[in-house]
């Protein structure tokens, strides 16, 4: 088996272990991730960038991160948001399989978080479908559905200070600098200092398990 195959194995039979929902999430390891895509339609738009890091015990562990590039083969739109261009990508990308299987290599069983998470994980579903044959196996957390349920909870405070639901809107709120702002990596980074502010309260809450974390919203 060679080492691309093996992390793909690896990440299939850690991902179809017991599951954590019932579980306490306090020493439970979140991914929070972020990714550039050529576009907003998961069926036929391509990656072009996964950024992600870890959180354990409610702190960001920086030396638990990851950030890789995919070649594309043409500028479109979206370039003017990311900044990535066709040439960029042909010099620091690497094939979409190989970049997957280090992702899920990276990922393992860690519940994965992110602002409007479904999208990113619907294109990395799809990418892993394409590839592998699977999609992700994950838990998920939605940074949206985690603030409104926290919200409609009287949770955040002074509510009247939370206008929108952005990530600009939750940065400002929870006076987040912004920094790489519309990377993958820095997206990635902004969403898990807001995420921590999010479990503090969550936690105070009495909110203990993964399951009240993962429930969604109802719209």
């Amino acid at each position: 088996m060679t080492k691309f195959e093996s992390s793909i194995e690896t990440y299939r039979q850690q991902s179809r272990g017991e599951s954590l929902s019932g579980r306490s999430w306090e020493n439970l390891r979140f991914v929070v991730l972020d990714t550039e895509s050529t576009g907003l339609d998961a069926r036929k738009d391509k990656l072009i960038s996964i950024g992600a890091v870890a959180i354990i015990r409610q702190e960001i562990e920086l030396a638990d991160s990851f950030e890789i590039m995919m070649p594309i083969a043409y500028n479109t739109s979206s370039v003017m948001v990311h900044g990535i261009t066709r040439e960029a990508s042909a010099e620091s990308g690497i094939p979409e399989d190989q970049a997957l299987a280090e992702f899920l290599s990276y990922l393992r069983d860690g519940i994965i978080v992110g602002h409007h998470i479904g999208h990113d994980v619907e294109m990395l579903g799809n990418a892993c479908e394409k590839h592998f044959g699977f999609r992700l196996f994950n838990e998920t957390v939605d940074t949206l559905d985690l603030t409104l349920r926290l919200q409609a909870a009287g949770l955040l405070g002074n509510t009247n200070a939370l206008v929108g639901y952005s990530l600009d809107d939750l940065c400002r709120h929870f006076h987040v600098v912004p920094h790489d702002r519309h990377t993958a990596s820095g997206d990635a980074f902004i969403t898990a200092q807001i995420f921590i502010r999010l479990l503090h309260k969550a936690w105070a809450a009495g909110m203990h398990t993964l399951a009240e974390l993962t429930q969604r919203w109802e719209y």
